[in-house]
């Protein structure tokens, strides 16, 4: 029997009950000033802010900032001063590396392919992106965002471009004010998540773990899975790949999952739980309709417009779950 930490434990009690209790209001911005001194060092553990994220969530007003914190951009352990430092050390940086990035534009264009195909995929997705909110308001600058997506693609040999980043960084340009900020939270957010969303690096990580998780806890599924809906999960790339966003009613719902991911509670790659839960709310109808895997990918593809409380508070479930029974270390390892 896995052997739980106070901190797991204390987890595991309240992941049981998160989903039987009415969320309480986000934390807003007096209480997130409230947990600074006058100097801006904090006075409340990074536990029990993370606790209180993963629990509440946070109101737009104080999610800028705090996503600093969640995401390293900030270090928890800093004080006002030192903030005001790293923001314009940021800045200063990502000045450097846009000066950088027209210097060398004629060499990447000359010698490197992969540059310019790249750079017309992201031409290319940008213009989907639909840029007005329901008033007909212009919400995104698409030239900004283009330019934070090639200095990306440029300077990350890690997670180099893929379709979908588009959004994402999309989500963070409506979240901060300015770009040196959208861009070094992007860089973070993929550092933060271990990669999840990146193909090469995260995704398939992601996707065998979700295997191994569906043939621990569910065998009956599993099974099922193996036999007519070979590849289903397998094929379930785009989910990891967004981060999940194209499965919510809101902007908000997203923000709402991806800070609760950054804040590593209740446990470590909580999104492959996310997951899980996910195609659970397919099961019954997979399993009854005994579907193959086109039909169980368009089941998938359906959950559309989902409440991020509801999923969150249904994979906070799965790992009280999972942390009550002999978990192989291989699940071991991945998430306790």
């Amino acid at each position: 029997m896995t052997t739980l930490s106070p901190e797991n434990s204390l987890s595991a009690r309240w992941s049981a009950s998160f989903i039987l209790v009415k969320r309480k209001p986000p934390i807003d911005k007096t209480e997130w000033d409230g947990f600074f001194d006058e100097n801006g060092l904090l006075t409340k553990s990074r536990d029990l802010i993370c606790v209180n994220i993963l629990e509440r969530g946070l109101h737009p007003y104080v999610r800028t900032e705090a996503w600093k914190f969640l995401t390293g951009y900030y270090s928890w352990q800093s004080s006002q001063d030192e903030r005001l430092t790293v923001d314009s050390t940021r800045r200063k940086n990502y000045e450097a590396l846009c000066e950088m990035y027209i210097k060398i534009q004629p060499l990447l264009e000359n010698l490197h392919r992969n540059f310019m195909e790249t750079r017309n995929t992201i031409a290319y997705d940008i213009q989907k992106l639909y840029d007005k909110d329901p008033l007909g308001n212009v919400i995104i600058d698409k030239k900004r965002l283009e330019k934070i997506l090639l200095l990306s693609y440029v300077c990350n040999t890690q997670a180099e471009y893929q379709q979908g980043f588009h959004e994402m960084v999309m989500l963070f340009q409506l979240m901060a004010e300015h770009d040196h900020e959208t861009f070094w939270l992007f860089q973070f957010f993929l550092q933060k998540t271990e990669h999840s969303c990146v193909i090469k690096i995260g995704v398939g990580k992601n996707l065998d773990m979700l295997n191994t998780l569906i043939n621990f806890l569910d065998p009956v599924f599993a099974e099922h899975l193996r036999g007519k809906g070979a590849g289903a999960v397998q094929s379930l790339f785009p989910w990891f790949c967004l981060c999940f966003q194209r499965a919510f009613k809101s902007f908000d719902d997203v923000w709402r999952l991806w800070e609760v991911l950054l804040t590593g509670k209740p446990c470590r790659n909580f999104q492959v739980l996310v997951a899980y839960s996910m195609l659970q709310m397919v099961r019954k109808q997979v399993l009854q309709e005994s579907m193959t895997s086109d039909g169980i990918l368009l089941a998938c593809n359906n959950l559309i417009d989902l409440d991020a409380d509801v999923l969150i508070s249904a994979a906070c479930l799965v790992y009280a779950e999972l942390i009550q029974k002999d978990v192989p270390q291989s699940l071991k390892d991945f998430f306790l």
